[in-house]
């Protein structure tokens, strides 16, 4: 289980790294570096973080364990992507989980 777990942290960060990249350094045909430039600004990858969380919310109401996975991927993912938006560092958030964690 700690394997799954530092992969788990491997992923996000890497995801993250990414993302950061993609705002420093935008590429032409990035799906992130679009986003993140679309003329709606930060309200548009709002709307993408409500749209994936409203999908994955159908998946699991409807029982389908595929689009289970893949929409709560997406919705991670759409997530990442706000908080970088929004100026919010992904390690105050691990932070936040590891204090509750502790109690």
């Amino acid at each position: 289980m700690q394997r799954e777990g530092a992969r788990a942290e491997e992923i996000l960060s890497e995801l993250w790294q990414v993302i950061e990249d993609r705002v420093k350094h935008p590429r032409e045909g990035s799906y992130v570096s679009n986003l993140l430039r679309d003329q709606k600004g930060i309200d548009r990858v709002l709307e993408k973080v409500s749209e994936e969380a409203t999908e994955f919310i159908l998946a699991v109401k409807n029982g389908i364990p595929e689009r289970t996975v893949a929409e709560a991927a997406d919705l991670f993912f759409h997530l990442l992507v706000a908080l970088k938006a929004s100026g919010t560092d992904l390690e105050a958030v691990m932070q936040e989980l590891v204090k509750r964690r502790r109690g």
